[in-house]
């Protein structure tokens, strides 16, 4: 089993509060770049050129930069890929985590190809929260946009997360036209009996700008569909789940579950941002489409002490910028890949 070294006492550090007033408190961290699945708005079917493994921080790590971080508000962690069930060992990670002082909530995002093997494991471990891409309830539909036909090892990785208690099982699915846009109802008729929290994404340019532009899927219409098949959508406030981040979040009349969207590309929400980003590689990223990090590894393991370490945080809170400014970047400027990012 993994720990944590012992530290000294050190002064406490301000709060992680940036330049423009934002209390950074979440931390979404990618432990890998590689991932099993292939999906279209991604990456190529041929995959990429993965970071050598020497290059990817060790838990170790990780949880030093966590530890840090918590000493000055940080509360939040998820724990992303690539795919992280990829990497070996993550619920000593989970396990780690759950031990940081300050630290209340710990999720992770994965797209459940290892969650029925591992659920029982990660739930052991401390982990209680969980998110799972999938954006098809059609095996069929789902393997030509993962490239994998395995649609059933996810859908038993969702069961076996309920079966050993998460809550809630956030599903995401990320909405593109004429993909997947037609199974809005069938996503939807999910939390009537279930008290899973379906999650609908506006799908944001990656990769390539062409596709993008043929597959947004604005929100609007989508709604006026669901409260046209399942009555006035219920809004529910945020004392409902505080954790809800940017998503809005309603339930159908007689629902279990909640019914969500995260309106990524028509509502920005930078001004109440909370969040940075680390990479596989070690580096803060404060804004997913800039192409400014801060990099945390060199340090590290140039034997940086805790006070180097809040000297770079303080760099991050610095050069996080006010806006995305997504709508100016150029076609080329935009976003390639989210799988070192953690999206």
């Amino acid at each position: 089993m993994l720990t944590l070294s012992e530290t000294p006492q050190v002064v406490v550090a301000p709060s992680l509060i940036d330049q423009y007033q934002r209390t950074i408190s979440y931390l979404r961290i990618s432990i890998t770049d590689r991932c099993n699945l292939r999906c279209v708005y991604c990456m190529p079917e041929e995959g990429l050129d993965w970071t050598p493994s020497g290059e990817i921080l060790t838990y170790g790590e990780i949880a030093r930069i966590v530890t840090v971080a918590a000493r000055r508000g940080l509360k939040k962690v998820r724990v992303t890929g690539g795919e992280p069930l990829v990497r070996h060992g993550v619920p000593d990670l989970i396990n780690i985590l759950t031990r940081i002082t300050g630290i209340e909530e710990i999720t992770l995002t994965t797209n459940g190809v290892f969650l029925k093997a591992l659920a029982e494991d990660l739930y052991r471990a401390g982990l209680k929260r969980i998110n799972i891409s999938l954006d098809s309830l059609d095996p069929k539909a789902y393997a030509k946009i993962v490239r994998r036909d395995i649609f059933y090892r996810v859908w038993e990785g969702i069961e076996a997360s309920e079966r050993v208690g998460f809550s809630p099982i956030k599903i995401n699915v990320v909405l593109q036209q004429g993909v997947n846009d037609h199974e809005v109802a069938d996503f939807v008729r999910l939390t009537q009996k279930k008290p899973y929290h379906v999650r609908f994404i506006e799908y944001m340019p990656c990769a390539h700008w062409e596709t993008w532009v043929k597959t947004y899927k604005p929100f609007l219409p989508v709604i006026a569909e669901i409260e046209g098949q399942f009555g006035r959508l219920i809004p529910l406030s945020h004392a409902y789940d505080p954790h809800a981040g940017p998503a809005e979040n309603f339930k159908i009349p007689g629902g279990m579950g909640v019914v969500g969207f995260i309106h990524a590309m028509s509502h920005d929400f930078c001004d109440t941002c909370n969040r940075v980003r680390l990479t596989a590689d070690g580096k803060i990223r404060p804004c997913l489409y800039s192409d400014i990090a801060v990099d945390f590894r060199e340090a590290m393991r140039n034997d940086g002490s805790d006070d180097v370490i809040n000297a770079l945080l303080d760099q991050v809170l610095y050069v996080k910028p006010e806006y995305h400014e997504l709508d100016m970047l150029p076609k080329e400027k935009k976003l390639v890949t989210m799988v070192n990012i953690g999206g």
